[in-house]
């Protein structure tokens, strides 16, 4: 799901967990954009020197054992994310139970006695537990998609200047068709939710309520109910899917696309010799990392299903 803020500032409020993480990624996302930069030059001296000054394998063993530390490196930092991630989740949402039970207890029976119950459990459990995908997915790559974009264009300026004003143009067009896309579907996930908290609270409602309507006959008539109001959910939730199929798509055309105006111009400049192979191979290594970060944002943060 996507909003036009990228971070809740309810959360922050609420949640003194969040800012412990958002910190932690922040830092674990300047680590990965250092290996992101050191994995490229490894890459492109390694290529260049095997193809273009025909190094045997041995001279090359220095740079290859550091490629594969680089690697190993990345994939530290991933799982740290990731391990960061699911214990700020369950921090989080730990704590807004408890501040939903404690607010429950605060405004007493009456004011429980005029709620659904259904929609207070729908959100007490769904809805807390969807802050499983906002924290193992979407706010890791929301910190890698700040931090590495800009090491990777610091990298690629001091080497080709042309190539880094092509990232610097198209590079903000992603987050601008994200909220575009937030803006186009908000009112589409507002009613989703609502849609998913009545079913949830009618349900509730029948089951608590199931002899009494088999007293009066009336059983039946509730399942039709059910069954209608699932239907509703059923047709949102697919047409909330074709929007995130439809939106990722043009994401990932976008980026490939302006990955591919790089390529172009590099591969251009090769030809005639006004470019470096080292340094073209750099610059293609670094490219697609710079729009990496801002294309998983994209996937996922676009609406879901659920």
């Amino acid at each position: 799901m996507f909003h036009v803020k990228p971070i809740n500032p309810r959360l922050l409020r609420y949640a003194r967990a969040t800012r412990l993480f958002l910190m932690a990624v922040v830092g674990l996302g300047a680590v990965g954009a250092a290996l992101v930069i050191a994995q490229a030059m490894l890459i492109a001296e390694v290529v260049v020197g095997a193809f273009q000054h025909h190094m045997p394998v041995g001279e090359l063993g220095t740079p290859l054992l550091l490629l594969a530390a680089v690697a190993i490196g990345r994939a530290l930092v991933s799982w740290l994310t990731e391990l960061a991630a699911h214990r700020a989740s369950a921090a989080v949402k730990s704590e807004l139970r408890r501040r939903l039970l404690e607010r429950s207890v605060e405004l007493g029976p009456g004011w429980l006695n005029g709620q659904r119950t259904g929609s207070l459990v729908a959100l007490a459990t769904r809805g807390v537990d969807a802050l499983d995908d906002y924290f193992s997915r979407y706010l890791p790559q929301l910190g890698l998609a700040i931090v590495v974009p800009v090491a990777v264009l610091a990298r690629i300026v001091t080497e080709d200047w042309v190539s880094a004003a092509i990232i610097v143009g198209t590079l903000p067009l992603i987050p601008l068709f994200m909220v575009m896309i937030g803006w186009a579907t908000q009112s589409r996930m507002d009613r989703q939710w609502q849609l998913l908290s009545r079913l949830s609270g009618h349900f509730l409602d029948v089951v608590a309520g199931l002899p009494t309507l088999k007293v009066f006959g009336r059983a039946k008539a509730q399942a039709e109910s059910i069954r209608r109001i699932t239907g509703e959910y059923r047709q949102a939730t697919m047409r909330t899917l074709r929007i995130a199929f439809v939106s990722s798509f043009a994401l990932e055309l976008l980026a490939t696309l302006s990955v591919a105006l790089v390529a172009v111009t590099i591969g251009m400049r090769l030809v005639h010799g006004d470019m470096d192979l080292y340094i073209g191979l750099v610059v293609l290594v670094l490219a697609p990392e710079a729009y990496l970060p801002l294309r998983q944002v994209g996937a996922r943060a676009v609406p879901r299903g659920g």
